[in-house]
């Protein structure tokens, strides 16, 4: 949605903001019983990163998130709240959240979490990175990041998958899982997002994955990521044998199809 034109001979005023080198940005989170910590989310989001936009995307969650974010976006005309009927999963939510951003003319999407984990502090860093890039990737396993209050079991768990997806997949990125993110409109558009399948943390990493077939240009951004203080943590084993389980299958088509290509092709007949 382009912004209303000024009238003739109408002076712009000193006060409005400049516009940013990376044009209209929206931060998208995605909301489960999140009601003791989206709140804070936004206003810090709001406070280190005033030129963003931001749109709670809630699954009807029963603890009262979607009402609160609608007393934010009240008080805020730059946030916004999607109202989705039932929860369906990350990904499902975050794919609601992109369409919302392109139909309204975003030019630049952020995927972030409303509890915490992902520091607002960051965010102005992943921006400014994202000047040069496709996809920007706020990571916590590139030289500089750092995992707060984690056991070593999850730390372990977090290390041993994504290592496995870079030996599967070829993916050249150390935190494919991050969910603290930065996409280009245009790219989302090209990876055909509205189809991407997975709907737990694996989308993160389906995300990634067609941005690099696509040939983008993606950065890693040492970020923190601090263990939620609030709130039940949404990572389960469900979660994770469906991430294991689409990225053995993503390998599996992939190196069935580069054989396919490395095999000799039948010779056209002379004839017509």
């Amino acid at each position: 949605m382009r912004p209303a034109a000024a009238s003739r001979g109408a002076s712009v005023p000193e006060t409005m903001p400049r516009v940013h080198p990376l044009g209209r940005i929206l931060v998208v989170t995605p909301t489960f019983n999140e009601a003791h910590t989206v709140a804070a989310h936004v206003t810090d989001v709001r406070r280190c990163a005033p030129e963003v936009d931001v749109l709670v995307v809630d699954d009807s969650s029963p603890d009262g998130t979607g009402r609160i974010a609608d007393r934010l976006a009240a008080a805020d005309p730059q946030v916004h709240v999607l109202h989705r009927p039932v929860r369906e999963g990350l990904g499902p939510a975050y794919v609601s959240g992109f369409t919302w951003a392109l139909d309204r003319g975003y030019d630049t999407v952020v995927e972030m979490d409303a509890d915490g984990s992902h520091l607002a502090s960051d965010l102005p860093r992943l921006l400014s990175a994202a000047r040069g890039y496709g996809l920007v990737i706020g990571s916590r396993w590139v030289a500089g990041g750092e995992v707060r209050r984690w056991s070593l079991a999850r730390i372990t768990l977090s290390r041993l998958g994504n290592a496995y997806t870079r030996a599967l997949l070829g993916l050249p990125v150390r935190d494919s899982t991050a969910g603290f993110r930065v996409y280009r409109a245009e790219l989302l558009t090209a990876i055909d997002y509205d189809n991407l399948s997975s709907h737990g943390y694996s989308f993160q990493v389906e995300g990634a994955w067609r941005a690099w077939r696509h040939g983008a240009s993606i950065v890693e951004v040492p970020t923190t990521f601090e263990e939620r203080h609030e709130g039940t943590s949404k990572m389960s084993y469900s979660i994770v044998l469906e991430a294991a389980g689409r990225v053995t299958q993503w390998g599996a088509r992939q190196r069935v199809a580069a054989m396919a290509d490395r095999l000799p092709q039948p010779r056209r007949s002379r004839e017509a």
